[in-house]
């Protein structure tokens, strides 16, 4: 039974281990900060059961202040400029911004009345933009730049970012490209098996006045299923005027840092660098190692010796055909009909196995084969040894960095006027929708649970059935289905043993305690051979008894068989009992002294073995055997 309760609870303690690293895994991969909006949802009404036709889709409407908002609900395009240029440094056929856009309902999980932006050309670039509600300036006031995408036909090659213009005097949407000037870039990008999501942003060198691009490190998240669920999904970026910034997908935290310290490259050049015209030395020894100058090449090294030798214990195989070529010409070959000897020489069969050696071990010359030469050392070197003059690997000197500069707040970035989609994709169908600029969390959160929390809701009373999700969760994650088969033979197994019939292994038997040798005196000893004796006189005198009674028995039996004779003889028949009887009485004294001899003698043989076996009484006595000794 214990076993049974060890085995239960180590069953216990590995599932819930394996549970636990799930668990933890998740928060790991997710970084998980889940925003509360769910309280925000639940004013949407929606029964999980239902389908979506019996949803009442309202667009949403922002509670707060913002820069920008858009849902397409209305079926156009309103406020958005197609941009009419062309990309430069590209071929001229694919050079043109032409790919087309329409505005319609998701393919899957659709929500009835909901529309989005849709990006449909395949292998075109695609340019549209549209100007802020007001510009949005780097001060005092964090910026939240909120949108959805579905990659409703999965992404093979291509971006699905979003462009915050720069706030300058030649902006023109209808030129919008690839060099417009932005001050913010953010949102989901993804070519071959590299998933991204970009957060990058323009800082301005206060000291030259050029612009470089810096880039959030990558999320150690897998972005993945993002990609190819196809499931609208949530993308938010949250920027703060404390130079923190944080990355989201359907509300959950999946990067974050500090503008000054996790960009690429850092916002602040290093305060020293390597003087470019600085020179190594032409005596600067680098060598951690040299040959040993006093080494010497000992006498009997032979550098001639070939490596390889041929086996002179080798035997050429009986049978070898040392006459036949192993190749012959095909003798069913014939020269082709156009075949020009001028032009193309000889003709000659072509080449074939020759079939007679097939057969046989080998054909032709019989050549001993290679081994390696026991002999052979190779061309001697010198050992290596430590250089006494080694001086380190040679570095170029630090100088003051003539462009230092140290920027405390980069937070304080060129102003943002416009929002645009510059793209270029291989896998049509990519869903834009509700797009909101604003500074307060509480206002995107709001406008998060009435656009994608409906979708989110819908899409989770369409999902396929808890198999399918276990199938699907398991193509991402191999090593669930250990975790699926432990949950399907651990109660299998606790059935069995617990209610399988199990062997009785443990019979009701009293054992008997082996009488344990005690130390045994001398005295003990003597008491213990006068019992023997004792119990063997009694014995003596019963069986003595009981021959004397058998030999009554039969005098008498004699004595019923003469009272049939004359009385004339019984006087003389008296006299012969009389003398019977003397002889019985003569007969059992010396069948009484034989046993008293035999006794006696076996008293003492018995009594020399328990002396023996003792020794000089000190020992412990084992045994005393009792030996009876009868009359035959």
């Amino acid at each position: 039974m214990q076993v049974r309760w060890e085995w239960l609870w180590w069953s216990v303690l590995l599932v819930s281990s394996i549970s636990a690293e799930i668990h933890d895994e998740e928060i790991q991969d997710a970084d998980v900060e889940v925003e509360d909006f769910d309280k925000n949802s639940q004013e949407a009404d929606l029964d999980k059961g239902s389908s979506s036709s019996e949803v009442v889709y309202k667009t949403p409407k922002p509670t707060g202040e913002v820069y920008f908002t858009e849902t397409f609900d209305d079926g156009v395009l309103t406020g958005w400029m197609l941009s009419k240029t062309k990309k430069e440094d590209t071929d001229e056929n694919i050079a043109k911004y032409d790919g087309r856009w329409e505005v319609e309902e998701l393919k899957e999980n659709m929500v009835p009345g909901d529309r989005g932006l849709v990006l449909k050309s395949i292998a075109r670039h695609h340019a549209i933009s549209a100007m802020l509600t007001k510009p949005f300036i780097f001060d005092t006031k964090p910026l939240i730049v909120q949108y959805e995408v579905n990659f409703q036909d999965g992404i093979d090659c291509g971006g699905a970012y979003v462009k915050l213009l720069s706030s300058t005097d030649g902006l023109d949407l209808e030129y919008f490209f690839d060099r417009t000037p932005y001050t913010i870039m953010f949102g989901p990008d993804k070519c071959g098996e590299d998933y991204k999501l970009h957060f990058i942003f323009r800082h301005k060198n206060p000291k030259t006045g050029d612009y470089e691009e810096k880039h959030a490190k990558r999320p150690d998240v897998d972005l993945k299923k993002f990609y190819s669920d196809k499931r609208t999904h949530l993308y938010t970026l949250v920027l703060k005027p404390d130079d923190t910034f944080e990355m989201l997908i359907d509300q959950s935290v999946v990067g974050k840092g500090n503008l000054l310290e996790d960009m690429v490259p850092p916002v602040n050049p290093p305060k020293e660098i390597e003087d470019p015209n600085d020179k190594k030395p032409d005596d600067w020894d680098e060598r951690a190692k040299i040959p040993d100058p006093n080494a010497v090449k000992p006498d009997d090294w032979d550098e001639e010796e070939p490596s390889k030798i041929e086996d002179p214990d080798a035997v050429k195989p009986e049978g070898w055909l040392d006459d036949e070529l192993e190749y012959i010409p095909d003798p069913n070959a014939e020269k082709p009909e156009d075949w020009d000897e001028e032009m193309d020489g000889e003709w000659e069969a072509p080449q074939i196995p020759n079939p007679k050696c097939e057969t046989a071990p080998g054909c032709g010359e019989w050549v001993r084969p290679m081994m390696t030469n026991p002999n052979y050392k190779g061309k001697w070197k010198p050992p290596m040894i430590d250089n006494p003059n080694y001086q380190g690997i040679w570095s170029p000197q630090k100088i003051p960095n003539p462009d230092y500069f140290e920027d405390f707040h980069p937070f304080e970035m060129t102003a943002v006027s416009a929002v645009g989609l510059e793209l270029w994709s291989m896998t049509p169908d990519i869903y834009f929708d509700n797009f909101i600029i604003c500074s307060e969390k509480e206002v995107a959160d709001r406008w998060a649970a009435d656009g994608w929390g409906l979708k989110k809701l819908i899409a989770s009373a369409n999902e396929p059935g808890m198999f399918s999700q276990l199938v699907t969760a398991a193509e991402d994650r191999p090593w669930l289905w250990i975790l699926y088969i432990l949950t399907l033979a651990l109660p299998v197994g606790l059935g069995v043993l617990f209610c399988w019939p199990t062997k009785k292994i443990e019979e009701d038997v009293d054992y008997k305690k082996t009488d344990i040798s005690k130390p045994v005196t001398k005295g003990e000893l003597e008491q213990a051979r006068e019992a023997i004796d004792d119990e063997t006189e009694l014995e003596e005198e019963k069986e003595n008894e009981d021959i004397a009674e058998a030999e009554r028995r039969k005098i008498e039996e004699e004595k019923k068989k003469k009272g049939r004779k004359d009385s004339a003889l019984e006087g003389e028949g008296e006299g012969e009992d009389k003398d019977d009887e003397e002889e019985n009485e003569a007969a059992e004294g010396s069948q009484e002294e034989e046993g008293n001899k035999s006794n006696k003698s076996g008293s003492e043989d018995e009594m020399k073995e328990a002396d023996e076996s003792t020794g000089s009484g000190d020992g412990p006595m084992k045994s005393v055997r009792k030996r009876r000794v009868r009359k035959d």
